[in-house]
């Protein structure tokens, strides 16, 4: 199985991605991942954060001469705004006199922050023992495991793309087929928009939340193409590929909901305008429409997954809300940290990377492998097969 985890704080020296399960023989240089990690700094709306930060991988482990051993992969992204937060995010004990205000410490809580319950849950008495790891600065390291995944899955022909279909209460007008290369169209527009005329309003949007002092979020979705009929199980609730791609995009910070295909609009139909209709041609079988989104019973048909999430707005606000001093219990203003006014569009390349991890792991429970190649053969062997259990002719 393909399993990553991170490390590290927001203002900490480094951010940490340990990825397994990766087979030997994959192409991997630094540049691949770095890609991935600056279309993740991109977006309308982003923060001064952005412009200290650079991201770039460091390969500590795992990969030799541009192809993985087969071995742990350790990705080290280094935190350049460290060299400002030294001291504050010291790991050594502290000595002497030393002020307070140095240590950055933070007493007022934000609502819809992690601040006030990891203080209460982790018995901390400064809510910075808990927003740093709480900051979505964490899903670096998660797009870096994720650029691992998608070079893993580009080898059997998937392709991952991802776009905004609503930012700050602004639908996007969706074009009726969606462009073969997603991405490049939709890292052209600045807000990750395939509507040019959406596009001007969010920003205008965007422009207007800033000016307000406050934030916004909005809706994306990842589209995934060349995945074969078979991916996941109906056998487990925790084998159903449905049910952990939606975990996974769930757990993206800020994320509130989560569809696949027609999703909640099914609820509100009949089953005959819902359920996509079963044929077949010269390619095996196939359905009239996706209104499932690429799984049923949690299990890949073969057509593209669609995947959506729901973004909240970011919790810092410059006019902050109404908090409690977690020291004297009074009220008081939340907060400020430095933050984005609209992150969303760099949302959904944490969203193509959480999809990303899900789907090269089924793809390795499916065909197992040690080796890219015994991977390869596994898969070809399988699409083969699938190819002789209908023929239209017969």
């Amino acid at each position: 199985m393909f399993r990553f985890s991170t490390a590290g704080e927001s203002h900490g020296p480094v951010l940490i991605s340990l990825i397994e399960g990766v087979p030997a023989g994959l192409p991997v240089v630094a540049e691949q991942i770095d890609r991935e990690l600056r279309r993740r700094q991109g977006g309308y709306g982003r923060g001064g954060r952005m412009r200290i930060e650079s991201d770039r991988a460091d390969i500590r482990s795992g990969v030799r001469h541009g192809e993985t051993l087969g071995s742990p992969i350790a990705l080290q992204i280094r935190n350049r705004d460290w060299e400002n937060w030294t001291l504050a995010m010291s790991a050594a004990p502290l000595e002497g006199d030393v002020d307070e205000e140095d240590l950055r410490p933070v007493y007022l809580p934000r609502p819809g922050h992690a601040d006030l319950v990891g203080v209460l849950k982790y018995d901390r008495y400064d809510a910075r023992d808990i927003l740093e790891r709480a900051s979505a600065r964490e899903t670096a390291a998660r797009v870096a495991a994720g650029s691992i995944a998608k070079r893993l899955l580009e080898e059997i022909g998937v392709r991952i793309g991802s776009h905004i279909v609503m930012l700050g209460g602004i639908e996007a007008k969706l074009p009726d087929v969606v462009p073969e290369d997603l991405n490049a169209s939709s890292d052209a527009s600045p807000v990750r928009c395939l509507d040019p005329e959406a596009e001007g309003r969010m920003i205008e949007a965007i422009d207007d939340a800033k000016r307000n002092g406050d934030t916004l979020g909005g809706v994306f979705e990842v589209v995934v193409r060349g995945l074969p009929i078979g991916l996941g199980s109906h056998v487990s609730w925790d084998r159903k590929l449905d049910g952990r791609l939606a975990g996974a995009v769930m757990s993206i910070q800020a994320i509130k909901g989560v569809e696949i295909g027609m999703g909640f609009e099914s609820g509100a139909r009949p089953g005959s305008r819902v359920h996509d209709e079963i044929v077949v041609d010269d390619s095996g079988y196939g359905r009239a429409g996706n209104a499932a989104g690429g799984l049923e019973g949690g299990i890949t048909t073969g057509l593209p997954v669609v995947v959506r999430a729901a973004m909240k707005p970011i919790s810092t606000l410059m006019r902050p809300l109404r908090t409690i001093d977690i020291r004297t219990g009074e009220r008081g203003d939340a907060v400020r940290e430095r933050s984005d006014v609209c992150a969303l569009p760099a949302a959904g390349v944490v969203g193509e990377a959480m999809v990303a991890i899900v789907l090269a792991s089924a793809v390795l429970e499916k065909f197992g492998g040690d080796s890219l190649g015994e991977l390869r053969r596994n898969f070809e062997a399988y699409r083969s097969y699938l190819s002789t259990r209908v023929s239209p002719s017969s």
